[in-house]
């Protein structure tokens, strides 16, 4: 998984810096404002990738005496970061670019050079896309892949695809502002394409914050992951009853467990730590992102009860 997410990373990393100095030459003979914003876009890109790659190391740090559960979410950190970074610097900038034009519109020169840029931007953008997309396929399974983005726990894989399909987008709306500005002569169609580009890294952006913010805050496990622990739970002879059962993902590959439960009347001392002992290894043997798990005893309380849960998200 950890090679993967970072295989896909270096895909985009490596794609993006090549686009961005290719952007960047392209905006600078041509005039165009859309591909100045497209230089921006990817430029901004490789600075994310950079910071994915960061929050996968630091939350890789081993467990200390001031995080005792581990470094697991600066994934989640960096990745809000990257959101926060698309909507104040891609956005923000190509916007304004934008709006500058409009007052100040300036005919395109060496048109040509643009389609060589954004004909080679979109073969190599396109290729980063593909793999980021088969990777996801692979952790999705048999999800839909809104379904996969909303229960994912691994930002850093979605954060690629989301980041990738923008690009896309944004090339496709330059490509189409340079031949339409060439066959129209409307020197606005570039700054309003410059416009679009922004809005399409404000959609990405708050999109991404939103699916971010929940796991940074503290996400629940998936609904299968409780429900299994609780029909585990329940399973053994001196669990007289299952009060709750809450989780908490500390990163994308470990999850935390406290179990609340209450044991027979008649349990001894020895039978309740056996028991709390048997259900640490079995709910860790059948969900292999449980790193701890906590087991109180309390007497039963009808307002704990929890039903089995249905995924809302």
């Amino acid at each position: 998984m950890a090679s993967s997410r970072k295989a896909v990373i270096y895909a985009a990393l490596a794609g993006n810096a090549l686009i961005a100095v290719m952007k960047f030459i392209a905006a600078f003979f041509t005039g165009s404002s859309a591909m100045f914003s497209e230089g921006i876009h990817s430029f901004v890109d490789t600075g994310n990738q950079v910071l994915l790659l960061y929050g996968l190391k630091q939350s890789k740090k081993p467990p200390d005496e001031q995080f005792p559960f581990g470094h697991g979410k600066e994934i989640y950190f960096w990745s809000f970061v990257v959101a926060i970074m698309i909507f104040a610097v891609g956005a923000g900038i190509s916007i304004y670019e934008g709006i500058h034009r409009l007052t100040d519109p300036r005919p395109l020169e060496n048109i040509m050079i643009s389609y060589v840029v954004l004909s080679l931007a979109i073969l190599f953008e396109g290729g980063a896309w593909l793999f980021a997309l088969k990777e996801f396929g692979k952790v999705k399974g048999k999800m839909g892949y809104l379904e996969a983005v909303q229960r994912g726990k691994d930002p850093s894989m979605f954060v690629v695809l989301f980041e990738d399909s923008a690009a896309m987008l944004g090339l496709l709306v330059a490509l189409a502002a340079t031949a339409l500005t060439q066959l129209t002569g409307n020197l606005y169609l570039d700054a309003m394409a410059s416009i679009i580009i922004g809005l399409i890294l404000a959609g990405t952006a708050i999109w991404l914050a939103v699916e971010t913010k929940s796991l940074l805050i503290g996400e629940r496990a998936n609904v299968e992951v409780v429900n299994g622990i609780r029909e585990l739970a329940r399973a053994y002879s001196k669990i007289d009853h299952v009060n709750e059962v809450l989780t908490m993902h500390m990163g994308p590959e470990f999850i935390l467990v406290n179990i609340s439960v209450k044991f027979k009347d008649e349990s001894t001392a020895t039978e309740i730590e056996n028991t709390v002992a048997q259900l640490d290894a079995a709910i860790k043997k059948s969900f292999e992102n449980v790193r701890r798990v906590f087991v109180e005893a309390e007497a039963r309380h009808a307002s704990l009860e929890q039903p089995s849960q249905t995924e809302n998200s």
